[in-house]
């Protein structure tokens, strides 16, 4: 069941969320605030990359690296190709 979510904005703000949402081709600004809504989900949030660069430190100062001419090369090591 769909439910109203009602947000008070700046005029400016409202325009600029029209505009966007028209010029990148939605239907409808509700259909363009799901699409930003399911975007930010597959964003990893700021404690998470600071974890995983402290953990990718620790992995590279103990040696567990690996070096590659390129990324695809990176990527087939780590495949075991």
């Amino acid at each position: 069941m769909r439910q109203v979510l009602s947000i008070s904005l700046p005029k400016k703000t409202t325009l600029e969320i029209k505009k966007a949402a028209k010029q990148k081709g939605f239907v409808s600004v509700s259909s363009y605030i799901k699409y930003l809504v399911d975007g930010d989900n597959d964003v990893i949030s700021t404690a998470q990359l600071l974890r995983d660069v402290k953990e990718a430190e620790k992995e590279y100062a103990e040696g567990k690296s690996i070096q590659a001419p390129s990324l695809t090369e990176a990527l087939k090591m780590y495949d075991g190709e």
